[in-house]
């Protein structure tokens, strides 16, 4: 797999535009004479780039297969019937595209880490190959947790709700710098992470445990140091999603939302995140497909708000570096407007990069006819190229070769330091809500356990489920354990069959997943405790299903269901390490919300 193709330094040699050595590192500011001397050099690159070369940089598209020239014919036919074109490769040649974004499952772009090097090599390739040979700034939503798109290979790590149970700066920094570190070895330098959204809505349908918690000053200090770490390792962080999605009831993919903070409520609820971001030296930041009334009376969405964009995020909170929209497929931004106008209003509104558009041609020349009509000015659109440069220059990738090699991938992705340090992360952010007489750890006597409840797929593999993995985890710590994955929505004999196969057992860990008033994930847990076996409630996900269910004598909560999260939540059952997560949220009972049946910060310890 190594790279035979000449090199970035080479191919821009030879047209007259090689790049000097960086002038600055990612998160760190130039001095005023470095950051000029680099505009300069970067605006010669400019000033060879065509009309046409320059609206190209400002798209991130979305495509399909695992290789940037030569991928199965069944994702060369999706290719072609979405895109015009057969691979990626031709999708940069025939649009000048600036960067791409990369998806696990149904876009079919990852499969293990030497493949994705491989994938990304590609990529470079055809954008050497341009006649203005600028290397794409490759993305990815690797926000780790709930929200994943490399599994295999990789360093799995704890995602944003629970390192913000953990509240440990340190620990954040780290995992940020881990995963950055992995991104940066296969060849990624864009990844859209850390939410910076505060989840004060229990039921937000779209951020929820993405987020760090409910605490403003807490969320925009967690996620600085997300930033920090990211950008440590070279790669370009971006905070999502401004002016903030917190407090929504509506998903922005399948409708527009409505914050109806008042402009106080946003400077205290929402903004500190995106300020602790900017402060940290984020060099990008996402905008969101959603209305806040109190910012814009205009009631556009804040993609395509000049008033949120401009207005606000450049001209209130100071910054200068890359604004990237959400997907431009997402029906919150596709309410009002053509598929044409979209990217032509965001650009108005201040974004630069436009991310996966439903329709590449439609977009890109919906924004080339803007340009030629004068309605987007040149100048404006130069000021989006050279923002979008920056950040592929501190990236590294106009100073160097931007190939990676296969060497590098197998030194660094999924290193044994790294899993070892997420496997310590992760023990510090479970939480343990309720242990009635010392339920918890298990007792020296309990060892025939069995693992029951919601089972969820993987994030990244639906070939591997919560309740047997967990099961194994605990098989691995000694125990002789029994497993049965009821589901989300267990019917009466799934129920049966659970309770039947709790007979026998020294104790039962039953998992849930998003448990609701009707759920029946209530009755399960209700027909378990009614055994008389002991029970240890364990939420994979969501730390609010403690609120919906009985009298349990142990809960805990994971806020994720990958491996490194019930490996740590086994390891604390068993005793083998201590609990010490704290709720970033606070619970409210389920019959009362305006009751907190936990505070945000309660966490309980074993004693002694």
């Amino acid at each position: 797999m190594q790279d035979r193709s000449p090199s970035r330094r080479t191919v821009l040699a030879s047209a007259t535009v090689v790049a000097a050595s960086a002038t600055c590192v990612m998160g760190v500011t130039a001095t005023p004479a470095a950051a000029h001397k680099r505009d300069s050099r970067l605006k010669k690159i400019i000033s060879r780039m065509s009309i046409e070369a320059k609206v190209g940089q400002l798209f991130v598209p979305y495509f399909y297969g695992t290789s940037a020239t030569s991928p199965s014919q069944f994702d060369q036919d999706r290719n072609l019937r979405e895109l015009g074109v057969r691979t990626v490769a031709e999708l940069i040649a025939k649009y000048h595209i600036g960067g791409v974004i990369c998806f696990s499952g149904w876009a079919n772009n990852i499969q293990d880490p030497r493949q994705i090097a491989d994938l990304t090599n590609g990529v470079q390739r055809a954008s050497l190959a341009l006649p203005t040979p600028v290397p794409s700034l490759i993305s990815i939503d690797q926000e780790h947790g709930a929200n994943v798109r490399i599994g295999s290979g990789a360093t799995q790590l704890p995602g944003a709700m629970a390192l913000g149970a953990g509240r440990s700066l340190s620990d954040a920094r780290t995992a940020g710098r881990i995963s950055g570190t992995e991104l940066a070895a296969l060849g990624i330098h864009q990844n859209f992470a850390p939410v910076a959204d505060v989840n004060v809505n229990p039921a937000n349908p779209v951020i929820n445990v993405r987020s760090f918690g409910a605490d403003a000053r807490e969320v925009g200090r967690m996620v600085a140091a997300q930033v920090t770490g990211y950008q440590q390792a070279g790669v370009v962080a971006c905070a999502k999603h401004f002016p903030g999605h917190g407090d929504t009831g509506e998903d922005s993919h399948t409708g527009l939302p409505v914050i109806t903070h008042t402009r106080e409520e946003w400077e205290r609820v929402d903004a500190p995140p995106f300020r602790a971001a900017i402060a940290a030296g984020v060099d990008s930041i996402m905008t969101a497909h959603l209305q806040v009334p109190a910012l814009d009376p205009g009631n556009e969405p804040a993609t395509l708000s000049p008033r949120i964009l401009q207005g606000v995020l450049r001209d209130e909170l100071g910054f200068d570096g890359v604004i990237v929209t959400d997907a431009l497929n997402m029906r919150g931004v596709r309410t009002k407007y053509g598929d044409d106008r979209v990217p032509v209003l965001a650009l108005k509104a201040g974004a630069d990069q436009l991310l996966f558009p439903p329709d590449i041609d439609v977009a890109y020349h919906g924004v080339l006819a803007a340009v030629r009509s004068g309605e987007i000015t040149e100048g404006r659109l130069d000021e989006s190229v050279l923002r979008i440069l920056r950040v592929k220059d501190k990236a590294g990738l106009l100073s160097g070769s931007p190939y990676v090699s296969p060497r590098e991938v197998d030194r660094v992705v999924g290193a044994r330091g790294h899993r070892l340090a997420a496997a310590r992360i992760a023990e510090r952010t479970t939480t343990l809500l309720v242990n009635k007489d010392e339920a918890l750890p298990l007792r020296r006597g309990q060892k025939k356990l069995l693992v029951v409840g919601a089972g969820p797929a993987f994030p990244t593999d639906d070939t591997r489920t919560t309740v047997p993995e967990l099961a194994k985890a605990f098989d691995e710590l000694g125990y002789s354990t029994t497993h049965l994955a009821t589901g989300r929505a267990p019917d009466a004999a799934k129920i049966d069959e659970a309770v039947a196969a709790a007979r026998g057992r020294d104790a039962v860990v039953v998992t849930t997943d998003n448990v609701g008033a009707t759920s029946a994930q209530r009755t399960l847990v209700s027909r378990l405790l009614a055994t008389g076996v002991p029970v240890v409630h364990l939420a994979v996900r969501n730390p609010y299903d403690i609120a919906h269910l009985g009298d349990v004598p142990a809960s805990l909560v994971s806020y994720c269901w990958t491996e490194v999260e019930l490996r740590a939540a086994a390891r604390v059952i068993a005793g083998r390490v201590g609990p010490r997560g704290k709720l970033p949220v606070p619970v409210q009972r389920a019959d009362d919300p305006a009751e907190v049946l936990f505070r945000s910060g309660h966490g309980l310890s074993y004693a002694g």
